[in-house]
């Protein structure tokens, strides 16, 4: 149990899903962990639930799992029904769909995540050629979170004056990221089940998200056995103007959360699924210059026109239940996990990137 205050003293409601389906068709609730093995021997780079008030019981659903050597199980990436709410006095406590949920013990302090449902078994080099098949697995998951580090709310207060508007546009209301330390098992059908300790960060939002045109992004957050910890959020800079991008940035030093400017991150301009460079400089007034080394470990590839689940990057007249094969928009998407070094203290953490394809090379 940290010894500090571990809520940030926000309002408990903020955590736990939305109580009743908005009037709004376009309001979404939305749930997502990344997990990272404490030994790095695999990772879960995104288990997500998206709920669209529009089609508020059939939610779309992202399950990752990950592992160094390029194997990837791709869980149920599309849409599922709406699940049964659990409620613990008379507030609903879960947000579900098909085999995925996730349960708010105690707000910001405790999650459960479950998965037990098929995944696809491929790689993450098929991936980057746009292959989405393989031979199916039961996968069976289940990690219990405590949380490590004050939640951090993504509102560009951190960006020294940066334009936030595209960005508070992407994030699509309130939304508010959490580091936590966990234990969990992981079982693969016809394999042994692993059982691990680790870290990860989960993230609540809710609101009416527009995207427009999206630029890219790079995403990285890290807890160290220490309790130091670091994350940011940036759009790439703008090279048809010179305008500066979005970026926020923070660090978390004595169970204190430290606003930080992010001077270097690794744009996805180059993609090596494993032992790729993702180094990260931040700078705060009580630190100077931090210099953190990355070195991805476990990789998720999403090509141009492959989408996650089926929501904001599909066209707009597509039917309400898609397929994994139709096309779609974006950019391509990296989805995965990193071994961060912070002054000679290591730990694995969550990395996520999106670039031009015409700029990336891979």
């Amino acid at each position: 149990m940290a010894s500090f205050d571990v809520t940030g003293g926000y309002n408990p409601a903020l955590d736990f899903p939305l109580q009743t389906k908005p009037e709004n068709p376009q309001m979404r609730d939305s749930a997502s962990v990344w997990v990272s093995d404490n030994e790095g021997r695999f990772g879960f780079p995104r288990v997500c639930i998206e709920a669209v008030a529009g089609q508020w019981d059939y939610r779309g659903v992202e399950a990752n799992f990950a592992f160094p050597d390029g194997r990837v199980l791709i869980g149920s990436n599309g849409y599922a029904p709406k699940g049964e709410p659990k409620v613990v006095n008379g507030k609903i406590v879960t947000i579900n769909a098909g085999p995925l949920t996730f349960e708010v013990v105690e707000p910001f302090r405790k999650w459960v995540m479950t998965f037990d449902g098929p995944a696809y078994d491929s790689t993450v080099q098929r991936s980057m050629q746009g292959i989405r098949t393989g031979p199916s697995k039961n996968i069976k998951a289940r990690v219990e979170m405590e949380m490590g580090a004050p939640p951090w709310v993504q509102a560009g207060q951190n960006s020294g004056g940066q334009s936030t508007v595209d960005a508070l546009g992407a994030v699509g209301g309130h939304r508010h990221e959490q580091l936590f330390r966990c234990t969990g098992s992981f079982a693969v059908e016809g394999e042994a089940e692993r059982t691990f300790n680790g870290t990860g960060l989960a993230i609540r939002r809710s609101g009416v998200r527009d995207v427009g045109v999206f630029p890219g992004h790079c995403w990285l957050s890290a807890l160290f056995p220490s309790g130091r910890a670091f994350g940011f959020n940036a759009f790439p800079p703008r090279e048809d103007d010179g305008t500066p991008s979005y970026a926020d940035a923070y660090v978390v030093d004595g169970g204190k959360l430290i606003a930080a400017k992010l001077i270097e991150a690794p744009w996805m301009k180059k993609f090596v699924p494993h032992d790729g460079a993702c180094n990260v400089v931040l700078e705060t007034k009580e630190h100077g210059r931090i210099h953190i080394e990355g070195r991805t470990n476990e990789s998720t590839y999403i090509c141009a026109g492959n989408p996650m689940f089926g929501d904001w990057n599909w066209p707009k007249d597509a039917p309400p239940a898609r397929t994994a094969g139709q096309p779609g928009g974006g950019l391509p998407f990296h989805q995965g996990g990193a071994k961060y070094t912070w002054d000679g203290e290591s730990a694995y953490g969550m990395i996520e990137r999106s670039y031009p394809n015409e700029r990336t090379s891979i």
